[in-house]
């Protein structure tokens, strides 16, 4: 028998300054990761420094929302069953995220996902991911 997914309720995630245009372009659809100008890779979670070589020179650039599931845990015990997962973004960087509108039990590591945007109660929208 198979888990069939959806949406659940997400609270609101708490929005600091540096990440607030992440926050902003959710609201809009869009999908930002950060880039190092200085050795030109991308990050997430986003903030000012580099992670790669400690650089402060970067900047936000639209993702195109594709990539694949490196990791996910299935969670069943919760009043509504969730898959949480982290999607590598087809620019590199690796997010923390749910898989929605999908059976549970056919999800599989290294399926293409695509970029959704939940609501959340109260707060900017939530990038999600389904299967593709």
């Amino acid at each position: 028998m198979s888990l069939n997914i959806g949406r659940r309720k997400m609270p609101a995630p708490t929005v600091y300054p540096d990440a607030k245009p992440f926050w902003d372009a959710a609201a809009e659809g869009r999908l930002l990761v950060k880039r190092c100008r200085d050795c030109g890779e991308h990050h997430h979670y986003p903030r000012d420094g580099c992670p790669f070589c400690g650089s402060v020179n970067t900047e936000w650039r639209q993702a195109g929302g594709q990539g694949t599931i490196y990791s996910f845990s299935v969670m069943r015990r919760g009043e509504v069953p969730y898959v949480v997962a982290y999607v590598t973004l087809d620019e590199g960087p690796s997010m923390m995220t749910n898989i929605v509108d999908a059976d549970a039990d056919a999800i599989r590591i290294g399926q293409r996902v695509a970029v959704r945007f939940q609501p959340s109660e109260g707060g900017p929208p939530l990038p999600v991911f389904v299967p593709v």
